[in-house]
């Protein structure tokens, strides 16, 4: 079965076409900014336009747009090919990621650049299983309640700046290595991990508080 995999939810845009857990083909770039328009040309560039049995997506936490993008895409495909769509944890991945690269370690931190200057954190089991609470902190307070000596992510050196006896590891989600999370990680529902409250208040509650 060829699996189509999508991950726009961070500064990276990746995507992957897997046949059963082997990889096909993919492609990875650090954008920043721009993935709705790079998006497409990259599933375009996959093997038979990248058209799959199944999709699975980076449903977060991340960035608001670049969630948005990705799961509008993967539901977008999936409707047109009547496949079914699915999402995984970014923060998981990253933990996969790094587990996989500094094998033997007692487990892993996870910092991802979140909004307002806060990162996503949340602790992994040598087996990438999460141990703790997804959380929106500041860089302080996240520093202060890490639980292993590995930090991995896009927020990973910044951390270790502000704590002793750490390690950083920069990484960030790629749809290639989507495959090394259980499958159950890879089945979750397709919508939004924000990780933190809406900076916009709906407009009802904005018109109590006056």
């Amino acid at each position: 079965m060829h699996t189509l995999v999508i991950d726009t939810a961070t500064e990276a845009c990746s995507v992957a076409l897997f046949d059963g857990d082997k990889l096909i083909a993919g492609n990875y770039a650090k954008l920043g900014r721009g993935h709705a328009e790079r998006l497409v040309p990259m599933i375009a560039a996959l093997p038979g336009n990248g058209k799959a049995d199944a999709i699975i997506v980076n449903c977060g936490p991340g960035s608001f747009t670049g969630l948005r993008v990705g799961l509008s895409a993967a539901k977008a495909l999936g409707l047109a090919w009547s496949v079914p769509v699915t999402g995984y944890n970014c923060l998981g991945l990253v933990a996969i990621m790094a587990l996989v690269q500094q094998d033997g370690v007692d487990g892993v931190d996870v910092a991802m650049h979140g909004g307002h200057g806060e990162f996503f954190v949340q602790p992994y089991a040598p087996d990438g299983k999460a141990a703790g609470e997804l959380a929106s902190l500041t860089p302080e307070i996240a520093a202060a309640r890490l639980q292993y000596n590995l930090i991995a992510g896009s927020g990973s050196e910044k951390l270790v700046s502000l704590c002793d006896n750490a390690r950083a590891l920069s990484l960030w989600p790629d749809a290639r290595q989507a495959m090394r999370l259980p499958e159950h990680a890879r089945a979750l529902p397709a919508e939004p991990v924000y990780g933190r409250a809406p900076d916009a208040k709906p407009m009802a509650q904005q018109a109590k508080t006056r």
